[in-house]
């Protein structure tokens, strides 16, 4: 959904405060993935949990999907770059995720879920992020929402970046998902070789910057393919200014105003104290979940 922009002024882009390499591991059934975003990072980049990525074209990486499994106090965003993925959950909800399509997911007081592929071969690629609910909206009753290709807001920037906002805004675009504590930006940016792309966002937000082609300079340094540039948190800052260097390369860009609670995760729960999470346990096991 093609979208007329209206070009962002920034004059102090953030710089990048470190580069991270993800670490190789696996999930559900035995999915093989790469988890950038690790718990070391959660009150760095608050609201943030966990960001995954996934991409195989080896089916036995990819093929044992991820079986019923519970969630409890977050959001979960799967973004599919490649491949088919179906979700099924315990509320009722069944959606199928293409090239291109997002599901956002609030587990809020529970629910139990399954992702399962839909193919026997061929490429399978895409991200799962994990975005903290606050204290107060834990307990909600669980949501869910597919978002198709096509109704999510694109536009195409003034040196060629075809930019998709999943969430948020960017260069007066508004993205196809908003939300009031955490204020999320999620965009997926695909630049020319040798061209630049500059957004604003708001400085009181965390931010980083995750590159899955080619490679970027982000705030003046080299972040290649399969980093993740944390940036600063210069209250000065407004903006991000990415360059793809030889090549056309693509990133996700995600900030959020923190939420600057405790966090305590145990597994697929994160509460805000021990004993929030010793009663998710309790009432996964008897049942309890939507």
């Amino acid at each position: 959904m093609e979208t007329r922009m209206t070009p962002d002024t920034v004059n102090r882009p953030r710089t990048v405060e470190q580069v991270v390499q993800g670490t190789a591991t696996s999930d559900g059934a035995g999915v093989k993935l790469t988890r950038v975003l690790m718990p070391h990072l959660q009150q760095r980049l608050d609201p943030f949990l966990m960001l995954d990525v996934f991409r195989s074209d080896e089916p036995g990486d990819y093929l044992a999907g991820f079986p019923d499994h519970p969630h409890r106090g977050f959001e979960t965003v799967t973004y599919m770059l490649a491949g088919r993925m179906r979700h099924r959950d315990s509320a009722g909800h069944e959606g199928l995720l293409q090239n291109g399509d997002v599901q956002w997911m609030n587990a809020g007081r529970g629910i139990v879920h399954s992702e399962m592929p839909e193919q026997e071969d061929g490429l399978m690629e895409g991200f799962q992020l994990w975005i903290n609910l606050p204290a107060r909206h834990k307990m909600d009753a669980p949501g869910y929402r597919d978002i198709p290709h096509a109704a999510i807001p694109a536009y195409t920037a003034p040196e060629g970046a075809v930019v998709r906002v999943i969430a948020g805004q960017s260069n007066g675009v508004k993205g196809a998902v908003h939300r009031e504590t955490t204020e999320p930006v999620y965009l997926d940016i695909q630049l020319p070789a040798r061209s630049a792309f500059v957004t604003a966002i708001p400085s009181s937000h965390n931010a980083f910057v995750y590159v899955y082609r080619g490679a970027l300079q982000v705030g003046g340094r080299l972040v290649e393919s399969g980093r993740m540039a944390v940036l600063d948190s210069d209250a000065q800052a407004d903006g991000v200014r990415l360059v793809a260097v030889e090549e056309p390369a693509g990133a996700i860009l995600v900030a959020g105003k923190p939420l600057r609670e405790p966090i305590v995760q145990y597994g697929p729960f994160v509460m805000n104290s021990r004993e929030e999470i010793y009663q998710a346990l309790a009432d996964f096991r008897e049942g309890h979940f939507s």
